[in-house]
């Protein structure tokens, strides 16, 4: 007879592959009792925002008011491109417009009685130093605390991460790192050890044209045409055709794709899959190398940071835009339905900044310009309150916690920046991820199955997956506040990043009056990316407008 771990392992795997079949349900006895755990479904405002589809529902503008830029979207892109505007240009009157009640796009985050949470992307590697506006923002966000004698950045203490910083369950034991080691034989670490030489290779190659081979942001890499050919074949497929076929090292690679992609090195392109590692090129005075910085809130500590130094200009939440098109005197016409007065108004502007994904975006603009089709896969975050720290032999616990071969992402250590001993009395705070499976043919269901299924669904998967990490811990679960993204993050499938659709989303359109900026327009969904597809798009802005300045003048 199967073992209770070994069900409750195929329970696990089956649930997230199905996405909710119901398995548990015919197992009494093998999950934990859920109806002591308090806690609600949560998630980005969807009856708001599917009004898209049927703008005709909305009532039509009661009044127009006259602006220079109007920003649709207040995530990272957003935000970023309303900081560039107001450092640029901040006699021009900008109004940024979000539909969710508050900024910061997937940089989410909320709260408990005893500490802040992340709902979303929650860490900064080191920036590349060359990566002088990143810097310049941090270093303004105080951050970035000054410059060492060897010219490195120093970063706030209280911001890097703090050991101990991970820690994998292989083999019913915790090993210090995410890189198997414990167990592992020695052909497979033979093949992970020539992976990783071969991404520290690629970290500092150049191509043809003496670029980087790969750099972020994405479009500051290399044009070398043999590189980017790897966009055409998958991840998967580079590590066959150059021999690597260690489970070990595959499923170390899967949970690092869809740590940050949502999906595994089967529907990760070769180049996007290489970008991973190799991009990441920054060093500090006071951290190692691959140091991370994070706080309680996650990144959006660094959204609020850009929201602050954006200057007074309009923010305005819970506002659905239903219409952008053009208007007399080269104007663009902005519809706005703010869903707190439940009343329309008309924006004229001279630019805009679509800085929303493409989902939304492709419901505004005027034609169908662009041929996108990005894949995304919905998540799930919960944020859970256990009555006890949840150990295990061998590494205590760390900042981020993965059980090996998990259909999940682990949990982090929501408390671990406190810098609270682990023997500390009272409860302890827990963020826990899952990627969902999506079939890029069936995107659409796949995220209609996730926002469609239970509070009490997603709570019985993420107790079965927390009693494989720590038996008997999920039966001590006193909360659980759920979080679904429908939609994710970007994946950078096999021919997106260099494709000629993105290539054409970087450019401005109707004449250069409306500038595409999320990273859904990059491929890759890291903050670097956000961050700097506003910088490029609040640039393009300003630009022209300097332009006509010294032609008047």
């Amino acid at each position: 007879m199967p073992s209770r771990r070994h069900f409750l392992e195929q329970a696990s795997a089956g649930l997230a592959g199905t996405l909710l079949a119901g398995l548990l349900g015919s197992a009494p006895g093998c999950t934990p009792a859920r109806s002591a755990v308090r806690g609600q479904l949560r998630g980005a405002t969807h009856p708001l925002g599917h009004l898209l589809r049927s703008p005709h529902k909305i009532a039509p503008p009661s009044g127009t008011e006259v602006v220079d830029i109007v920003i649709i979207g207040g995530g990272v892109s957003g935000l970023a491109a309303r900081r560039e505007l107001h450092r640029l240009a901040p006699e021009r009157h900008t109004v940024l417009l979000e539909l969710e009640p508050t900024t910061g796009g997937n940089a989410a985050a909320g709260h408990n009685a005893r500490t802040a949470y992340p709902w979303g992307a929650h860490y900064l590697p080191l920036p590349d130093n060359r990566d002088t506006d990143l810097l310049a923002f941090l270093q303004e966000a105080s951050i970035l605390t000054g410059y060492g004698p060897d010219g490195l950045p120093s970063y706030d203490e209280a911001t890097l991460c703090h050991d101990p910083a991970e820690r994998l369950l292989l083999h019913g034991h915790w090993q210090p790192g995410l890189v198997p080691e414990v167990g592992v034989p020695a052909a497979d670490r033979a093949e992970i050890t020539r992976f990783l030489a071969e991404v520290e290779r690629l970290r500092h190659a150049v191509g043809s044209d003496g670029q980087d081979l790969f750099r972020l942001p994405l479009d500051l890499s290399s044009a070398d045409a043999a590189t980017r050919q790897l966009d055409q074949e998958t991840m998967a497929d580079w590590l066959a055709r150059h021999g690597y076929h260690s489970a070990y090292l595959r499923w170390y690679l899967d949970y690092s794709y869809r740590d940050d992609f949502g999906v595994p090195a089967a529907q990760v392109s070769a180049w996007a899959g290489l970008h991973y590692f190799a991009a990441r090129k920054g060093r500090a005075h006071n951290a190692p190398t691959d140091a991370v910085l994070t706080w309680p809130t996650g990144n959006h500590h660094l959204a609020e940071a850009l929201r602050k130094q954006g200057g007074a200009g309009r923010i305005q939440t819970n506002a659905l835009v239903f219409g952008l098109r053009e208007a007399a005197d080269h104007q663009l016409e902005v519809l706005v339905y703010d869903a707190t007065t439940q009343r329309s108004t008309a924006l004229l502007a001279r630019h805009v900044i679509l800085a929303t994904p493409w989902h939304v975006a492709k419901h505004l603009l005027p034609s169908p310009v662009l041929a996108l089709a990005p894949l995304h896969a919905p998540w799930l975050v919960a944020n859970l309150t256990v009555d006890g720290y949840p150990g295990g032999p061998g590494q205590p616990l760390c900042w981020d916690n993965v059980r090996y071969g998990s259909p999940a992402l682990g949990y982090l250590d929501a408390e671990h920046q406190a810098l609270r001993g682990f023997d500390e009395p009272g409860p302890r705070s827990l963020t826990f991820y899952w990627a969902l499976p999506t079939d890029p043919a069936h995107q659409a269901a796949a995220r209609q199955h996730a926002l469609t299924s239970t509070y009490a669904d997603w709570l019985t998967l993420i107790l079965t997956e927390l009693d494989l990490m720590h038996p008997g811990l999920a039966a001590r679960v006193q909360a659980a506040e759920l979080w679904i993204w429908g939609h994710g993050m970007v994946a950078p499938a096999p021919g997106y990043v260099w494709g000629a659709a993105r290539a054409q989303a970087r450019q401005p359109l109707l004449g250069g009056r409306i500038h595409l900026a999320h990273t859904d327009f990059s491929g890759v969904s890291v903050f670097e990316e956000a961050f700097h597809q506003g910088l490029r798009a609040a640039r393009a802005v300003v630009q022209p407008m300097a332009a006509r300045r010294a032609a008047a003048v």
